[in-house]
């Protein structure tokens, strides 16, 4: 018997299916710091540990589809600091940013649709997009101008009868873009023109540097009718185990198709439903500590890396990742390399090859993703293993 097409064909994860090689280097004795997944090291903030400590119902029961109405209130305060508007009919509480991903691919597109997305991107949308049987339609950004949105008539170029919506993801995974205000509106004209849903991943809105701000596709009341935007706690709070999302939209229409999605898979966890309250109970006042430690380590990072030679990088402007150009054919090959058969002062790097952050075949080859999650110290030892095992990598295959 034969598995399903869709079984056989879906993407493996670039940024988890080399862990075997890491797992090895490990049992060898090796330290590995793991840049290649976006699992910060920044501590998970107390209130989330009391929820989970103060839970004492006793019975673990179903919880509502569309999650606790104490979670939508808060998520609405929370909105409310930014001076965006919603109301508790506008959030469905699902199982972390990933499952809002896969309902809003559901929601907008028929088996065969297509979405248009902008390459590189975080790679599990092919997953998703397998498992929702939709074709991603890429068009590619370039590192050379910071990974900004190409003119209109490059991206309506892409549009057809088949095209139901454009992905957009900012501050970007993986390359950190934030995208301005004119870029925004630019695919909001483009999405009403068209009759096109808007699918925003805005899981890094608070991590913006260099004095930026971020703007949601929220603030668009034209296309309020055609947006989504796909929300998380996960690098929010540092709560990547948690699995809390949410899929957010003020169309009535989508709300309604999303929440028998998630009547079909019953109700989002409960004990980790009430560690978000008690995270987004905690105020905007949280976020400015956290910022200012992510953008000291992108600094950390950036300046070590664009020391190496032959090493090719943007300065990212937020989320917690820079796409790399590094002077090697095959990145993968490489990052085998490094955890297989590489120490430095029985230290090695594990990152992400970017060929998988990317649809159109070829692209990325020479690419990586690397995240800056761990604290100071940690970066500095790893940009330090990393450009001693590039260089030895180069000597042994000029």
């Amino acid at each position: 018997m034969n598995i399903s097409l869709r079984g056989q064909k879906i993407q493996a994860s670039p940024i988890r299916k080399l862990k075997p090689y890491a797992d090895q280097a490990i049992a060898r004795g090796v330290k590995v710091y793991f840049l290649n997944i976006g699992d910060p090291d920044v501590p998970t903030p107390q209130p989330v540990y009391d929820a989970f400590r103060d839970f004492k119902d006793p019975v673990l029961s179903y919880g509502p589809a569309q999650g606790f109405k104490e979670l939508h209130v808060a998520m609405c305060d929370y909105f409310a600091g930014y001076n965006i508007p919603l109301a508790p009919d506008n959030i469905i509480v699902t199982t972390g940013g990933s499952e809002a991903i896969l309902f809003a691919f559901n929601v907008v597109a028929d088996p065969g649709d297509e979405i248009i997305v902008f390459e590189p991107f975080y790679t599990n949308y092919n997953g998703y997009a397998y498992f929702a049987n939709v074709k991603l339609v890429p068009v590619t950004l370039r590192g050379e101008n910071g990974f900004r949105l190409p003119p209109d008539a490059e991206i309506e170029a892409m549009i057809n009868p088949k095209t139901r919506a454009i992905l957009l993801c900012s501050p970007n995974n993986p390359t950190g873009t934030v995208y301005t205000p004119e870029e925004l509106e630019r695919i909001a004209r483009i999405v009403k023109k068209h009759n096109l849903y808007l699918i925003g991943d805005e899981v890094y809105k608070e991590l913006v540097y260099d004095g930026l701000v971020h703007k949601s596709i929220l603030e668009y009341k034209a296309i309020e009718d055609r947006t989504i935007v796909v929300d998380s706690i996960s690098k929010r709070f540092s709560c990547c185990g948690a699995r809390i999302g949410a899929l957010i939209t003020r169309s009535k229409d989508i709300y309604g198709a999303a929440l028998k999605f998630a009547q079909a898979r019953l109700c989002p966890p409960s004990v980790e439903q009430k560690a978000a309250i008690a995270a987004y109970k905690m105020g905007l006042s949280y976020f400015a500590p956290v910022r200012a430690e992510y953008e000291h380590r992108r600094n950390v990072l950036y300046e070590g890396l664009k020391a190496i030679p032959g090493v090719s990088l943007y300065k990212p402007q937020g989320a917690f990742y820079m796409i790399v150009r590094i002077p090697v054919r095959d990145v993968e090959k490489f990052v085998v390399w490094m955890l297989s058969e590489f120490s430095h002062e029985n230290q090695t790097v594990m990152v992400a090859p970017a060929e998988g952050f990317y649809s159109t075949p070829g692209k990325g080859r020479d690419e990586m993703r690397i995240a800056y999650v761990l604290k100071e110290e940690d970066l500095r030892k790893a940009v330090v293993a990393f450009r001693t095992g590039l260089e030895k990598y180069r000597s042994l295959n000029p």
